[in-house]
């Protein structure tokens, strides 16, 4: 184990941490899961949700688009905070948080007051996340940070698959209502862990004063960089083709395939397990095959399943499985395939604010996930070939960005190149695809 200068400073939270790796994993893998359960849970809950509260299903959608809306404002401001405050009492404060606004949603006599709980526990729900991958780098350097963060993506990756399975289940022997007060369980179990198993990583020596205007000022610049702008929105309508696929799982699973409220693993599990070996892919063969490959074949793999989907759909006369769930896991493949190496990609546009960067692209690709789940699946979910032929448009949109990206890089380094021949400084260097 390799500690960072920073967590070298902190005593006790050194002497911990050799005897608490497996007890941190779990924490911190533990407040990453918030975010998916606390959309994916309820879906299963959707149908009696809307003749309880008496809405139609598209208000029923703003329930994850309100709650994505909040959780993207927050997201920008939760690091910031644990930087001038300390990692536990951000930590503390958004799970503790978290559980009351969680039981709100339970206590909710009508939909307005539910998207109003809605939204107050999205702007909670992302402390533990955000700030938990701060610890790990607080406290790790090196290979061992990359296999500890690696440990707790491959926890995270179950929570999809779960969450709508437990919601289910929870659903079989209560209402939705308990679902709600689960989470509230659940916020309340994070804050015993936080307070029990995760020491203080950020030292008051170290830590600086909030100031949101530089913050602020950091961010729109980096949102006013073109090259920013191409490869966050190839990254955001990229996840977001398989984010349409997940918002509309209640109408996959109930509408079209028949199915009940403890059957979402039919479709989540394949998505989870696409998206593992997918992600064993980029790391067995990074090195080996050109990071152009892999994004090609990433965008292709799920256009192919778009295509299929629609072929499929125009050949029989009721959807049956497993052939339903193959747009969705070849989605989930082809994000497993390009979300690594365009962000990696991203991020070194701008190495002096790459935090900046990193909160743009998060915020676009929350507010386009709160716009596909609100508006868009919808609109879209009555039909399986609407859905994958909108899908696919999003997925090949990015594509185009990509390549659009990948173009002007290639034009601006010839460029470059021809500019260092005549004896001039050379332009700064892009990534190359």
């Amino acid at each position: 184990m390799t500690l960072t200068h920073e967590a070298s400073r902190d005593a006790p939270a050194r002497a911990r941490v050799p005897q608490l790796q497996l007890v941190l994993v779990l924490v911190l893998a533990a407040l990453t899961m918030v975010g998916p359960f606390t959309i994916d849970a309820i879906f299963p809950a959707f149908e009696v949700m809307t003749r309880d509260l008496g809405v139609d299903k598209v208000a029923m959608q703003q329930t994850v688009s309100v709650y994505l809306v909040a959780f993207a404002v927050a997201s920008l401001f939760h690091g910031s905070l644990s930087d001038a405050l300390g990692r536990r009492p951000v930590i503390l404060a958004g799970c503790a948080l978290y559980a009351v606004t969680s039981a709100l949603c339970a206590l909710a006599p009508s939909m307005p007051l539910l998207l109003c709980a809605r939204g107050a526990q999205g702007l909670v729900a992302g402390a533990g996340m955000i700030v938990g991958r701060t610890v790990v780098r607080d406290l790790f350097d090196g290979a061992h940070a990359q296999r500890f963060m690696s440990h707790i993506s491959m926890i995270f990756a179950i929570a999809p698959a779960l969450a709508p399975i437990v919601g289910g289940a929870i659903l079989g022997w209560g209402s939705w209502r308990t679902i709600f007060w689960v989470l509230a369980g659940y916020g309340v179990l994070l804050v015993v862990l936080t307070l029990t198993s995760l020491p203080e990583t950020h030292p008051a020596a170290e830590r600086v004063p909030f100031r949101p205007r530089p913050l602020l000022t950091s961010f729109t610049s980096a949102a006013g960089d073109g090259a920013v702008l191409r490869l966050s929105a190839a990254i955001a309508l990229n996840f977001g083709a398989l984010f349409l696929y997940i918002s509309s799982a209640p109408a996959i699973v109930v509408d079209h395939l028949g199915l009940g409220e403890r059957d979402f693993g039919v479709l989540f599990v394949p998505l989870v397990v696409t998206m593992m070996i997918g992600s064993f892919l980029t790391g067995r063969l990074a090195g080996r095959v050109r990071q152009g490959a892999f994004v090609l074949a990433g965008f292709l793999v799920a256009l192919a399943g778009g295509v299929f989907a629609v072929a499929y759909q125009a050949l029989i006369d009721e959807p049956t499985l497993p052939w339903t769930v193959v747009p969705v896991a070849a989605a989930s493949l082809g994000v497993s395939l390009v979300f690594p190496i365009l962000t990696i990609a991203l991020l070194d546009l701008r190495p002096r604010e790459r935090g900046a960067v990193s909160s743009f692209q998060s915020f676009l690709s929350t507010c386009v996930n709160a716009l596909v789940a609100g508006a868009v699946s919808p609109l879209v979910s009555g039909s399986l070939t609407t859905l994958a032929v909108v899908a696919g448009s999003m997925t090949l949109a990015a594509l185009g960005l990509w390549w659009w990206h990948r173009s002007l890089a290639t034009r601006r380094r010839g460029l470059a190149d021809v500019t260092v021949v005549v004896g001039s400084p050379a332009l700064e260097p892009i990534e190359q695809l």
